[in-house]
């Protein structure tokens, strides 16, 4: 099998040049079709650059699966489960409590993503809405962190965490994009702030303002593959690996050696997601 052969190459690299640096890449979809043709090479060069668990994301009927396989491939990659609200219209009858089925599966450590998405024009908001508030409230039976897409849609996100008692069980909110006052309510509800390319961009200046103001304790990194791929590699193809260009950016903004900085995001990852 083409995965045995990278992972015998993945044993020799930790082996024979062990990586001193280890990197989590807290939301990745390495299941995307734009993975089809070299996706067991961009996990080795993940490796090769530090990276020692990934969570890929799981968000309809057709990539839960595809991420659970890929997770039951890989010992050092999990999965969640979710429903997109880009995807919430397709909810079918039976879909929520297919995911249910799904939480106790050893490799899914996340509800998610799961939220609201103002920008796209797929679901209507009261469909989003429904769906998003089942979902926390599956993530509180399942006692299992969520994953939270926000787009356009701050105030309404935050309102229904808060309404839904999402704190129970906190999460993360995926590359955050919100305004620090956004983030304050977030952290006070047990959530981490996440970040990936777009702090690396020259003109991303209030998201690199937020990170300078997170504590970090509940700091996370992520590349959010194959999109939003981080400067010097901005508008090619994203992937796993990347998310060390994410974090030395990060480092630079917080003011802390390179090194600690992964440390951290990588202890503060491992907490969250009761990674081993």
């Amino acid at each position: 099998m083409e995965s045995q052969i990278w992972l015998d190459r993945l044993k020799r690299i930790d082996r024979e040049e062990p990586i001193q640096v280890m990197i989590i890449d807290t939301h990745t979809h390495m299941n995307d079709k734009a993975f089809d043709e070299d996706r067991d090479e961009a996990i080795a060069r993940a490796v090769e650059n530090g990276v020692s668990h990934i969570i890929n994301i799981g968000f309809n009927r057709e990539t839960i699966p595809s991420s659970i396989r890929l997770a039951e491939q890989y010992e050092f990659i999990y999965t969640t489960v979710g429903w997109h609200p880009q995807d919430a219209i397709n909810m079918k009858e039976g879909d929520l409590e297919w995911l249910e089925s799904l939480v106790d599966h050893p490799k899914v450590v996340a509800i998610g993503e799961v939220g609201l998405d103002y920008y796209w024009d797929t679901s209507p908001k009261d469909v989003q809405e429904k769906v998003f508030r089942e979902q926390i409230q599956l993530a509180r039976r399942a006692n299992k962190p969520i994953a939270i897409h926000n787009r356009d849609a701050h105030q309404d996100v935050v309102r229904i965490l808060k309404e839904e008692y999402a704190h129970e069980v906190g999460g993360v909110m995926h590359c955050f994009s919100g305004s620090w006052e956004t983030a304050k309510q977030c952290l006070d509800m047990n959530f981490y702030i996440s970040f990936g390319g777009p702090i690396t961009f020259k003109n991303a200046r209030v998201p690199k303002e937020v990170l300078a103001k997170v504590p970090l304790d509940r700091v996370l990194i992520e590349t959010d593959a194959p999109y939003l791929t981080p400067h010097p590699y901005r508008g090619k193809r994203n992937e796993t690996g990347y998310v060390r260009l994410v974090a030395e950016s990060a480092a630079e903004i917080v003011g802390l050696p390179f090194e600690q900085f992964a440390a951290l995001t990588t202890a503060n990852a491992k907490r969250l997601f009761r990674l081993p």
